[in-house]
C-alpha cells in the first residue's frame, strides 16, 4: 500500500510539473483605451467612478493614467492565457500598487495603499 500510494503521488507531481501544452497565447492590445473603474469601497456603496485610460502597449509594458495619476512601472503577463496587469500611481499620501485581470471584457483589480494602509477591489469596463 505505501508503495502505491508513493507512485500515485510521484504520478501526481510529475502531472502537476509538466508543461501545459494547451496554454493559448492572449492579445494585450483590447487593454487599450478608456475605462470606467468602479472604485465603490463596499459592494452596497454608492458607484464611485473615474478613468484608467491605457494609451499605448509596447511589449511587456503600457503608458497611461489611472485617477488622473500618470502610471508607473506597467507591466503585462499573458503567459498563462489571461492578460493580468500591475502598475504604480502615487499622489501625496504615497505610492499605489494596482494589479488586474481581464475576466470577459471587464477588469477586476486591487489597489493597495502604503501611505494610506488600506486594499481595495475594484473592477473596470469599456463604456459602449
Amino acid at each position: 500500500m505505501r508503495i502505491l500510494l508513493s507512485l500515485l503521488s510521484l504520478a501526481l507531481i510529475a502531472g502537476c510539473a509538466a508543461p501545459n501544452k494547451d496554454i493559448k497565447s492572449v492579445d494585450p492590445q483590447g487593454l487599450i483605451g478608456v475605462w470606467k473603474v468602479d472604485l465603490r469601497p463596499t459592494p452596497n456603496a454608492p458607484a464611485y467612478f473615474q478613468e484608467f485610460v491605457v494609451s499605448s502597449i509596447k511589449g511587456k509594458t503600457f503608458t497611461g493614467t489611472f485617477y488622473g495619476a500618470p502610471i508607473e512601472q506597467a507591466r503585462i503577463n499573458t503567459d498563462w492565457s489571461t492578460v493580468r496587469i500591475a502598475f504604480v500611481t502615487a499622489d501625496q499620501s504615497g505610492p499605489y500598487n494596482h494589479s488586474a485581470t481581464l475576466v470577459g471584457n471587464q477588469l477586476e483589480g486591487l489597489t493597495n495603499s502604503t501611505g494610506r494602509d488600506f486594499l481595495s477591489y475594484w473592477s473596470a469596463a469599456k463604456p459602449k
